[in-house]
């Protein structure tokens, strides 16, 4: 299967974490939401796969991606996962989006491969979250 993806996480505290090429990066206590994709035709690089990579533990992968390098953080919780199937690439209109309304964001974090500003949006408070994802 092809598709995007959001991970919703929880960080309880700001905290510095070091991001691969990015460099040691502060994050601010709250909500995030990183807009991700996968559109690969074989499954090492179906939606599957990618969403099982995120959710494994972090010792068992090699960090690759800026989200592998947050995601390994000992104080990162992954709430939530949504899967957005689809044939067309849609990470970036989400991430377009979804900065429109978030409170910040992580400059060229997960979005090297393209044009977007950021693909990880931070949020203060949970219920403009609940707003995106009730429309």
């Amino acid at each position: 299967m092809k598709g995007s993806y959001i991970l919703l996480i929880f960080l309880p505290n700001e905290t510095r974490i070091r991001i691969g090429s990015l460099g040691l990066l502060t994050f601010p206590k709250g909500y995030s939401l990183y807009v991700g994709s996968a559109m690969g035709h074989n499954s090492s690089t179906s939606l599957e796969n990618r969403v099982k990579r995120h959710i494994s533990e972090s010792h068992h992968k090699k960090l690759f991606w800026h989200i592998d390098y947050f995601l390994a953080s000992d104080i990162t919780v992954m709430i939530k996962l949504y899967l957005i199937p689809s044939l067309i690439r849609l990470e970036c209109v989400l991430a377009g989006e979804i900065l429109s309304i978030c409170d910040n964001s992580i400059k060229g974090f997960g979005s090297s491969d393209c044009f977007c500003s950021s693909h990880l949006l931070y949020f203060k408070n949970f219920q403009k979250i609940k707003r995106i994802f009730n429309r």
